[in-house]
C-alpha cells in the first residue's frame, strides 16, 4: 500500500509538470508573431475579413492577454509577461467534439470536409431562433431575431409536436394507439431528417459561441484587454473565425475583439524553437549576426 501511495503522488507530481510544460512553448511563439512578424495578427468579420494590426504592436507594451488555445480540447492561458504565464481554465468542448459529433450525424470523415459542409449549411432548420419564440426580435435585451435561442432546438420541438400528434391519434383506443405509435417511431425526427450541411453549420455555432463565451468570462475576470486564438481548430477557416468575432463581440458588446494569426498552426514549434535559446538571445540582433556571418 506505502508503494501504491508513493507512486501515485509521483504520478499526481508528473502529470502536474507535463501540463504545464504542454503549454509552455505556445506563450513565447506568440510574443515573437506579434512583435516580429509583420501582418501576422488581424481581426476576422464578414464585412471586413483579415484586417490586419498594425505592426509594432500598438501600444507596444502587449501584456497581459489571453491566449485560447483550440485543439481537440480548449486551454486558456493568461500571459502576463515574456515568460509569465498560467493556465488559468478552458474547456473540454472543442475541436474533437465538433469532429467527433459531426462524424457520427453526418458522415463527413476529415476536419476539412465538416467544415465546408458548415460553409454550405443553414442552422435556422435546425437551431430555435429568437425569431422563432418572439416572432421577430427582442429588443429590449438587446436580442436580433437571428440570435440562436436553443442550439438544435428544432429538433426537440419536431420531436415533440410528433409525440404529441401520437397521443392525440388515438383517443383511448388501444389499436389507433398502437397504430399511432408506429407512426411515432417512423416520422420521429432523426439526424436524416436534417441536412448534413445545416446540422454542421449548428454544432459549429454551438462550440464556437461557447468556447467564445467563456474566453470573454476569463478576459473578463483576469482584465485582460487582449484575446487571441490559435490552433487546429481555427485552420484559417472563414466560419470559424467569424462565429468566435461573433461571440466575443456579442458578449462584449462591442468592447474587445477576437485576434487571430496567420501562422496559428506553428505557436508551438516555433515557441519550443525559442526556449531553447539563451535567455539574452535577441531575434533582430540574431538575424542580424547570422547574416554577417554568411
Amino acid at each position: 500500500m506505502e508503494c501504491l501511495i508513493e507512486g501515485m503522488k509521483y504520478l499526481t507530481r508528473l502529470t502536474a509538470r507535463q501540463g504545464k510544460e504542454a503549454n509552455r512553448p505556445i506563450s513565447p511563439g506568440l510574443d515573437f508573431f506579434i512583435n516580429e512578424i509583420p501582418n501576422e495578427v488581424f481581426t476576422y468579420s464578414e464585412e471586413e475579413p483579415m484586417t490586419f494590426m498594425p505592426h509594432p504592436p500598438d501600444p507596444p507594451n502587449i501584456y497581459p492577454y489571453l491566449l485560447v488555445n483550440i485543439g481537440s480540447g480548449v486551454s486558456m492561458i493568461k500571459v502576463s509577461g515574456p515568460r509569465q504565464f498560467e493556465r488559468i481554465g478552458g474547456t473540454s468542448l472543442g475541436g474533437g467534439t465538433l469532429w467527433g459529433l459531426l462524424s457520427l450525424l453526418t458522415g463527413a470523415r476529415t476536419f476539412d470536409d465538416m467544415l465546408r459542409l458548415a460553409e454550405n449549411g443553414d442552422n435556422s432548420t435546425v437551431d430555435l431562433l429568437v425569431g422563432d419564440i418572439y416572432g421577430q426580435a427582442y429588443n429590449k435585451i438587446g436580442l436580433k431575431s437571428t440570435h440562436i435561442a436553443s442550439s438544435f432546438g428544432k429538433v426537440y420541438k419536431m420531436k415533440r409536436a410528433a409525440e404529441r400528434e401520437a397521443e392525440d391519434g388515438c383517443n383511448g383506443n388501444l389499436e389507433r394507439r398502437d397504430e399511432a405509435e408506429l407512426a411515432h417511431h417512423t416520422h420521429s425526427p432523426s439526424s436524416s431528417s436534417f441536412r448534413p450541411e445545416d446540422i454542421s453549420r449548428s454544432l459549429l455555432y454551438a462550440v464556437s459561441n461557447n468556447i467564445g463565451q467563456i474566453a470573454y468570462l476569463h478576459a473578463e475576470k483576469h482584465g485582460l484587454p487582449r484575446i487571441y486564438f490559435g490552433g487546429s481548430f481555427i485552420g484559417g477557416h472563414s466560419q470559424t473565425m467569424n462565429t468566435l468575432s461573433y461571440a466575443i463581440r456579442f458578449w462584449s458588446k462591442g468592447t474587445k475583439q477576437a485576434y487571430f494569426l496567420r501562422h496559428e498552426g506553428y505557436l508551438g514549434s516555433v515557441g519550443a524553437f525559442l526556449r531553447r535559446q539563451p535567455r539574452n538571445w535577441g531575434r533582430r540582433e540574431s538575424f542580424v549576426g547570422a547574416s554577417k556571418r554568411e
